[in-house]
C-alpha cells in the first residue's frame, strides 16, 4: 500500500536503465533521459537498485553482446554520473568497482553477494573456488 508521503524520487527498472545505457529504442531512451533529468532538476532522485544493476549487467552481455568488462564500466559510469544513484544501502557500486580493477573471477554477481553478506556481518560460504579471491570467504571442499 502506498503512503501519502511525497515521493522523493523514482526507482528505475532494468528496461529504463538499459534505455539509458544503450540509447535503444531511441524514443524510449529519450523519454528515460527526460525523466531522470526532470527528476534531478526537481531535486528528486533516480535510484537504481542492486537487483536492477545485476539484471542490466546480464542483459548488456547476453542480449546486447557487450563484453563483461565493458558492461561493468558502462554501469559504473552510469552510477557515478550523477544522473542516477545507486540505492543507499546497496553494494552494486562496490562490486562494480572491484570488477573494474580486478580479475574477472569471481564474477559480478558473486562479488555483489559477497559484499551484501559482508555488510550484514556475515561470511560468504561457497563451493566455487573463485570465492578464494574474496576477503573472508569460506570455501567448502567438495
Amino acid at each position: 500500500m502506498a503512503s501519502n508521503k511525497t515521493l522523493q524520487g523514482f526507482g528505475l527498472d532494468t528496461s529504463a536503465v538499459l534505455r539509458l545505457l544503450t540509447g535503444q529504442p531511441p524514443a524510449q531512451a529519450k523519454r528515460a533521459f527526460a525523466l531522470v533529468n526532470e527528476a534531478r532538476e526537481a531535486g528528486r532522485r533516480a535510484i537504481v537498485s542492486d537487483l536492477v544493476v545485476s539484471e542490466a549487467y546480464f542483459a548488456l552481455h547476453t542480449h546486447y553482446h557487450v563484453p563483461k568488462r565493458q558492461a561493468v564500466h558502462q554501469l559504473l559510469k552510469l552510477l557515478q554520473s550523477g544522473l542516477v544513484e545507486p540505492e543507499l544501502t546497496g553494494c552494486a557500486l562496490d562490486a562494480l568497482q572491484a570488477m573494474a580493477t580486478g580479475p574477472q573471477k569471481p564474477g559480478f554477481v558473486d562479488r555483489l553477494i559477497h559484499a551484501q553478506y559482508a555488510r550484514l556481518g556475515a561470511r560468504s560460504v561457497s563451493f566455487d573456488r573463485a570465492f578464494r579471491k574474496l576477503t573472508n570467504a569460506l570455501l567448502l571442499a567438495p
